[in-house]
């Protein structure tokens, strides 16, 4: 099983910022933030997808048990998923930007190809 990075935050807290970088991820189509956090992003967005793509009942209560908006999910089935129907794998794309003004935290941009 992959490692998780841990983000130097309690695990609470790590999984309550994923769920949401990743349902805002999903809305916009693009994210900017650390590199670190947009990988973990990443994981969690193309799962997510991949159960789009699959449009059954039961997805569609994994990917709501996830994601925390019901219109995201909706978009999430019906727009971006059927999108992705002939490809496996790399819905997405990380663009580094470089480092950030007040910490030189190295930041990219995450979005979907």
């Amino acid at each position: 099983m992959a490692q998780q990075r841990k983000l130097g935050r309690p695990t609470d807290q790590r999984r309550a910022m994923l769920r949401n970088l990743t349902t805002s991820f999903l809305e916009n189509g693009r994210i900017e933030t650390t590199t670190t956090r947009a990988k973990e992003v990443k994981r969690m967005a193309e799962k997510m997808i991949t159960l789009g793509k699959r449009n059954t009942l039961h997805t569609k209560r994994q990917a709501l048990s996830y994601i925390t908006k019901r219109e995201v999910v909706s978009k999430l089935f019906d727009e971006i998923a059927p999108k992705y129907a002939e490809r496996n794998g790399g819905y997405t794309r990380i663009i580094k930007v470089g480092p950030r003004r007040g910490d030189a935290a190295e930041v990219s941009v995450l979005e979907l190809v």
